[in-house]
């Protein structure tokens, strides 16, 4: 696990385990506060024993950016902490959470003790601040990559930790594209000095702009190539052959990830696409173009669930006829 002082009293750890995933720790005067818990055990033990042995002080707070294992699932690994997180954090973890760790300790036995422990203190509107000895934490709701997703702020600092609402490559399929929009639309506006993204290295003052350029970039992109998608006979053979660099990025980011994200990316604006406007209705709308049988199958995971109407019903029919999915969320 990589370690990095980030400001005074502020720090950022970066798992070696699993794709680069993030976690930090605001240091007071009499305790400190732990954002996420990083992908294993080893590792949010790891920051605990930095924070009470080499720091000195307990853990009062955890704060969990949203519900994804390697966010939340190390909760129970900082006994005596309140955990703060949305309220659907704590929805997630219960319906979600508890049965995907069962099925994990019966494959990985380095989950043995770990168990689920729920938010103690929830919101779903709004901003909280807490104060950690002269700094000001605020608690910002950031949807987009997930419905539960929140950043925290380091006002004095202008330290953004993001979660997963920023990572290099953005993931899109437990939320909706717009609200990741907007919230890179956000953090383009709040004067920050670093943010440190839920997955991947820090990303310094000189960079941000050019960061956040990229991501919104790169939504667009693929949006502009699901609609094209979306006007063909066969949209599956067209995507599977839309890599990454098209788009506008890197297939080396995450340790060699970034491709699987990108193929996930496009099934799901795809599917939300269709969702808000439907397919061609008929023969004429669709572009001219010769139909080829033989293309790879792609296969992704089904976690978005669009607006409940008849859009909704045909955008999951068509889903379910053309695509498979069996890969699990980043």
């Amino acid at each position: 696990m990589q370690r990095e002082r980030v400001s005074e009293n502020v720090y950022w750890f970066q798992s070696e385990v699993y794709a680069q995933v993030t976690a930090g720790v605001i240091v007071g005067p009499q305790w400190a506060i732990v954002v996420d818990t990083l992908a294993v055990p080893e590792e949010s033990i790891a920051i605990r024993k930095f924070v009470v042995e080499e720091i000195g002080v307990p853990v009062r707070y955890v704060i969990n950016t949203h519900s994804q294992s390697d966010h939340a699932w190390g909760n129970c690994y900082f006994p005596g902490a309140t955990i703060i997180g949305h309220t659907k954090c704590t929805e997630f973890l219960r319906e979600k959470g508890i049965p995907a760790l069962e099925a994990t300790k019966k494959q990985n036995p380095l989950f043995q003790d770990t168990k689920i422990i729920l938010p103690h203190l929830t919101f779903s509107h709004g901003d909280l601040t807490l104060k950690v000895g002269k700094k000001n934490l605020i608690i910002l709701l950031t949807p987009g990559h997930s419905e539960d997703g929140i950043s925290v702020f380091v006002e004095e600092d202008r330290i953004l930790f993001a979660g997963d609402a920023f990572i290099p490559v953005p993931q899109l399929t437990d939320g909706r594209y717009k609200d990741v929009l907007a919230v890179m639309k956000k953090f383009s506006t709040m004067g920050l000095e670093n943010i440190i993204q839920g997955h991947g290295d820090i990303i310094l003052r000189g960079e941000i702009d050019d960061a956040i350029e990229e991501n919104v970039n790169y939504i667009k992109n693929v949006r502009e190539v699901v609609e094209k998608a979306i006007k063909k006979r066969n949209p599956a053979e067209y995507l599977n052959n839309v890599n990454i660099e098209s788009c506008g990025k890197s297939r080396v980011y995450l340790g060699g990830l970034a491709e699987q994200l990108h193929k996930r990316n496009l099934i799901w604006m795809f599917k939300q696409l269709v969702t808000e406007g439907g397919l061609p209705k008929s023969e004429d709308e669709y572009d001219e173009e010769p139909l080829e049988d033989d293309f790879d199958d792609l296969n992704f995971d089904d976690t978005y669930t669009p607006a409940d109407d008849a859009d909704q019903e045909e955008a999951d029919h068509y889903y379910d006829q053309n695509f498979d999915d069996d890969e699990d969320d980043f």
